[in-house]
């Protein structure tokens, strides 16, 4: 099995509900909470619960021994009373406002943190929470190196390419790009740059705002203003990047939805969820990039993280372009947290 195959196998193991092995020399056992099938936490034996740093400080663990950081993994005793229910309420945030009141949990050392990060991000490719029973390791189980999970970003590879009819765009071609993890990432190539640094544009995959038009965020607009004025430009790059809900997926987006209506603002909801408030990395727009023989850009953006995730990856940005949209009363509130919260350059 090549590495990408054992990538995706684990992640389709872990939305199915079955355990997955992180390999290494402390290899760990884990399965999903939200998919795994009820009857298998005694027959299988979980025996702790492993939850992101953020979601145990939303649970007030925060002060209590590797729950003091919270971008460190934090592992949980199983007490007799925590069934699969119980752990779905806990572990959901969208059940706080109904959860009866629990038992106290207690925090465990955890021995293999490296492993645990692991985990924690598998669950976050396959789109789940990040909270996941941990088993008695059982060497029949499916497996994926600890190593795997952590490079799953580092590659892509050319699908397919073709030429694409834009209306009012110059010559348009799209480009089509496989991640380790299965995800197809998509380059729009515009015009000619004629070995100048092109104005590029790093979109994240919006289903909200980019098909529906939600207004919500400023993400549709972004996306059509970005293609006109990389056309008014003589020609660019728009990469259309599968990182929906800045890096959590259309589900746990949808859940940050709810808690944004609840009152939470985008990055606390983020948190609340058990993630960073921005999960992403460039590392596959870095790959993509260099697949295109591009080496330098003009960055169309207000997001520093993207400068500084592009050149952390091998790809020098010789120009940050502003890419300011107007707000609505929808999304101001959201605009004004990400230049107050997230860095956002005004």
């Amino acid at each position: 099995m090549t590495k990408r195959s054992e990538l995706r196998s684990a992640i389709a193991a872990l939305k199915s509900g079955r355990r997955v092995r992180i390999l290494s020399a402390n290899p760990l056992t884990v399965a999903s909470v939200e998919t795994t099938d009820l009857d298998a936490l005694d027959t299988l034996g979980a025996r702790s619960l492993l939850i992101s740093g953020w979601r145990a400080t939303a649970l007030s663990l925060a002060n209590r021994l590797d729950a003091a950081d919270p971008a460190e993994p934090v592992l949980l005793e199983r007490p007799e009373w925590l069934d699969a229910d119980a752990a779905r309420a806990i572990c959901d945030p969208g059940r706080d406002g109904e959860r009866a009141p629990t038992g106290p949990l207690a925090p465990l050392p955890l021995d293999r943190g490296d492993e645990a990060k692991s985990a924690l991000k598998l669950a976050r490719l396959a789109g789940l929470l990040p909270a996941l029973w941990v088993f008695d390791d059982a060497p029949d189980v499916m497996g994926v190196n600890a190593d795997i999970v952590a490079a799953s970003s580092a590659k892509v590879t050319l699908v397919a390419r073709a030429r694409l009819p834009l209306e009012d765009m110059p010559e348009t071609q799209i480009a089509v790009f496989r991640a380790a993890d299965g995800e197809e990432h998509v380059a729009l190539i515009v015009g000619a740059f004629g070995g100048k640094p092109p104005l590029v544009r790093l979109h994240s995959e919006c289903l909200t705002g980019d098909v529906f038009g939600s207004l919500k965020c400023d993400c549709g607009p972004q996306l059509q203003a970005a293609l006109r004025l990389i056309a008014a430009a003589d020609g660019g790059v728009l990469l259309y990047l599968r990182q929906e809900g800045r890096g959590i997926g259309i589900g746990n987006k949808v859940r940050a939805y709810a808690l944004q209506d609840r009152g939470f603002d985008t990055v606390d909801a983020n948190l609340r969820l058990g993630f960073a408030d921005d999960e992403r990395d460039y590392e596959e727009a870095a790959a993509i990039l260099r697949e295109l023989g591009i080496s330098e850009v003009r960055l169309l953006t207000n997001n520093p993280s993207k400068v500084e995730g592009l050149e952390k990856a091998g790809i020098e940005v010789a120009e940050r372009v502003g890419h300011h949209m107007p707000a609505n009363p929808h999304n101001a509130d959201y605009l004004a947290t990400k230049r107050e919260k997230s860095g956002h350059l005004p």
